[in-house]
């Protein structure tokens, strides 16, 4: 029967039962296009494989395991051969494989019956910590993060992709810019891959996928800088873009999941999972681009948040700030509108902001600057200084504004670090780290910071050394090493949070733990201030090894839980002494500040000063948990060489015995407290430090962000009495007392730390003078008997810290 004759056939018989028609007349039906229709497919999800070509294919076509459409191959595969690379189709378009799991994106679960899946071969190197199972399930199934450590992607394994991405695109109009995603998106905390290796931008170079422009990341930037972006908008404008997020206005895991798999396909090089101001500028410049109704609607709420009356003081965003004029006027005339700031000889600049002023006079050290005449009614004026400044103290004097009434504002903001090496010679310095180097020492990384300048930033030896024959090769030490810092984190993260806080009037260190703590109760708890953990005179024993089931306290202070520990610190450690009695250097103390700090700001203690502190400042290079972040162990320096058993002489359940690199060293923050403590976890480079040190020589303020009240520095820094070398936190040169740290040559204002991983800083506002040296002393042999051993790398002067600063301050005198 012809196609005419069907038809006229299917026509006669329209009275018959539907099921009838449907059976007899599929084929033969008149059709006529409705509008109100859509393609089944709507997504494409990326994967990888994390095992090589002839696993994944076994894998992902034998019965009962997982499936996806398309298969893609990586060269030099020896499962591959030396075939030329070809897409594998496994499952047909109009059919449905089993690639998402649990999913969803863009209101839209169970993503299998509406998306393609693109399988990508990407192979790790894994450690032995991995979880002991099958490589094809355990890497496909769970995923290898974090025990695994992925490889960049094939250049000519990314054509074939994106070749095969946009003819799937032309074949599914649906699958819009915005639909195109990773499985860690539509599965954040379950699935990480593609990972954040993967090369989103190329593909959207090639018109696959969605990317941000720059001019919107920057306007969003500026403002959330300033005034960082509720949790809670944040939260509903991840779920606008797509993710499945609750908005509970709380920092909790699955916001932190969905941070992390958002700055991987976004943000790279930035993982940490932070609700920070530049993961917000990314996220909304996004929603402009693609969904700009929604970007409006958050960006109206953020505002209408951002104007509320907030619960404790904002910080200003220069060194100086002034308004014109002068709210207290002095009857001793010479004093009023007269102003001091720092800057250095052919640096700085003015900022004028114009209320109604036509004409203003001012001068900088005595000499009137050039500005706009007239001035135009609410225009923002921006001018160098360079012609006018020197090192040190600057004046500043508004001598006239006209008319009389008329009003203005001034901002100066504070030094920023530049680089500028060659110009102070250093080779005695050099000299003792490269032979030190040369005898066995591991390697170290050092800065220093001079009158605003990086006038040193050296690399010396090996971040991880080759340990013979079977092991890695040796990796030479960079300028950008990441080092765990051990107990400078006690300043650089946990010290500056404080200092933060009591620049804002949220913490007042006078108060007690109990005010801040309320369940900090009994024994003597009540009567203890918060500035007596400061200052170590608490009543805290020097260390609990809450990681081992023997440790001195008797098992009720075992603890591998982070929140078990927490309550332990807060309701349970006994005191050794009473308080006040003296300074016992402890972790405990700085343990408990870092849950204090927590417990203020309603975030975690990395999240808050990852986001909060080192965010504003640009610095990305300051983490906990660096190998969850989106940083690889080669980027980091390596620590002991048998994990914590020092060369084999302790034992305890679980100890790690591998070479530490990208772990943190200590063992409470490790086991006990998930990585991140107030005493020990932060890794850093040394650039980042050093920035963080002129910040401190700025008396808090860097550039145009102000994160710490110069008054508030001064309170920290300052000596106690008992002991001059204490500050709050901070330890002091105190006149020689600590000469192996400050050497013999540090003014009686030098403060500092240091770390048992092989770390020191020196800050000196006498000399205008910040020295970071980042060693890794411990990644050296032990020797020595059972109970009395050593590390081979401290027994080097670059491992004892102080010939090495002595030689700094040589330099720096005899310049």
């Amino acid at each position: 029967m012809d196609k005419e004759s069907l038809q006229m056939r299917c026509k006669s018989l329209l009275s018959l039962p539907l099921l009838f028609l449907l059976s007899s007349c599929s084929s033969g039906y008149d059709f006529k296009q409705s509008h109100n229709y859509s393609k089944r497919i709507k997504f494409l999800v990326m994967h990888y494989t994390a095992i090589d070509y002839e696993k994944s294919e076994r894998v992902l076509v034998e019965k009962g395991g997982l499936s996806a459409h398309y298969l893609v191959p990586e060269s030099q595969d020896p499962s591959y051969g030396e075939r030329e690379l070809q897409v594998l189709q496994l499952v047909k378009e109009q059919d449905r494989a089993w690639h998402a799991g649990n999913s969803y994106w863009q209101g839209r679960s169970d993503l299998n019956d509406h998306s393609i899946g693109i399988e990508v071969v990407n192979v790790p190197s894994c450690s032995d910590r991995a979880p002991s199972m099958e490589p094809e399930i355990a890497t496909i199934e769970y995923g290898a993060e974090p025990f695994c450590v992925f490889p960049d992607y094939d250049p000519k394994q990314i054509e074939l992709l994106i070749a095969l991405s946009q003819d799937i695109l032309a074949r599914n109009p649906d699958i819009g810019p915005t639909q195109v995603v990773g499985h860690a998106d539509i599965a954040p905390g379950r699935k990480l891959d593609p990972g954040p290796r993967f090369p989103w931008y190329q593909l959207y170079k090639a018109g696959v996928g969605a990317w941000y422009q720059q001019q919107d990341v920057e306007y969003y930037w500026r403002h959330f800088s300033a005034a960082p972006p509720s949790v809670a908008v944040i939260q509903q404008a991840l779920a606008d873009y797509g993710y499945g997020i609750a908005v509970t206005a709380r920092l909790d895991q699955q916001t932190l999941d969905v941070l992390k798999a958002f700055q991987t396909h976004f943000l790279p090089w930035q993982v940490n999972a932070q609700a920070d101001a530049k993961t917000a500028a990314v996220l909304f410049a996004l929603l402009k681009r693609y969904k700009s109704k929604k970007a409006d609607k958050n960006f109206a709420l953020y505002q209408e948040l951002a104007e509320q009356p907030q619960e404790f003081a904002a910080l200003g965003h220069e060194q100086l700030y002034i308004e014109y004029p002068q709210r207290d006027v002095s009857s001793r005339v010479d004093v009023n509108n007269k102003y001091q700031f720092k800057s250095y000889r052919r640096r700085g600049e003015i900022i004028i902001d114009n209320i109604n002023a036509e004409r203003a006079e001012i001068l900088i050290n005595g000499e009137t600057i050039n500005i706009a005449r007239p001035l135009k009614t609410g225009h923002s004026y921006r001018y160098s200084l360079a012609r006018r400044t020197r090192d040190g103290v600057n004046t500043l004097h508004i001598k006239s504004v006209f008319p009389e009434d008329a009003k203005l504002s001034i901002r100066i903001p504070a030094p920023e670090l530049k680089t500028k090496q060659g110009a102070i010679d250093f080779a005695a310095v050099d000299a003792l780290i490269q032979s030190e180097v040369e005898q066995g020492f591991p390697g170290a990384v050092l800065g220093v910071v001079h009158k605003g300048e990086l006038v040193k930033l050296s690399a010396y030896g090996y971040a991880r050394v080759n340990q013979g024959e079977g092991s890695l090769p040796a990796q030479p030490m960079t300028e950008d090493t990441l080092f765990d810092i051990a107990s400078n984190t006690k300043m650089f993260a946990t010290n500056l949070a404080l200092m933060h806080l009591v620049s804002q009037g949220r913490l007042d260190i006078n108060k007690p733990i109990s005010h801040y703590l309320a369940e900090y109760t009994g024994q003597g708890r009540e009567v203890r201030l918060v500035k007596d953990l400061l200052t170590h005179s608490a009543g805290y024993p020097a260390v609990v090894d809450f990681h081992r089931a023997d440790n001195h306290l008797g098992k009720p202070f075992y603890s591998l839980n982070s929140e078990r520990t927490k309550q332990l610190l807060i309701r349970g450690v006994p005191f050794e002494m009473m308080r006040e009695q003296r300074h016992l250097y402890s972790d405990v103390d700085y343990m408990l500040l870092g849950v204090l700090i927590e417990r203020i700001t309603k975030m975690p203690l990395d999240a808050y000063v990852e986001s909060r502190l080192f965010a504003p400042l640009g610095l990305n290079t300051l983490v906990f948990n660096p190998l969850q972040k989106g940083f690889i162990p080669s980027q980091i320096a390596a620590t002991e060489i048998e994990g914590n058993t020092r060369g084999g002489r302790v034992h305890f359940e679980g100890v790690r015995d591998h070479v530490l690199q990208g772990e943190v060293h200590d063992e409470k923050a490790f086991y006990s407290l998930a990585g991140v403590a107030g005493h020990a976890g932060l890794f850093a480079d040394v650039q980042g430090v050093a920035k963080l040190t002129q910040l401190l020589l700025n008396r808090g303020s860097y550039g145009e962000v102000q994160l710490i009240r110069p008054e508030v520095v001064d309170q920290f820094i300052k000596p106690r009495a008992r002991d001059e070398s204490y500050g709050l936190g901070w330890r002091r040169a105190g006149n020689g007392a600590r000469k192996w740290h400050f050497g013999p040559y540090a003014s009686p204002r030098a403060y500092g730390h240091t770390g048992w991983t092989g770390t020191v800083t020196v800050i000196d506002p006498e000399y205008d003078l910040a020295i970071v040296l980042f060693t890794n002393a411990r990644h050296s042999q032990v020797t020595g008997s059972q109970s009395d051993y050593r590390f081979k790398g401290k027994e080097f002067e670059t491992g004892k810290y102080g010939s090495v600063i002595t030689r700094v301050y040589e330099a720096i005198l005899a310049r």
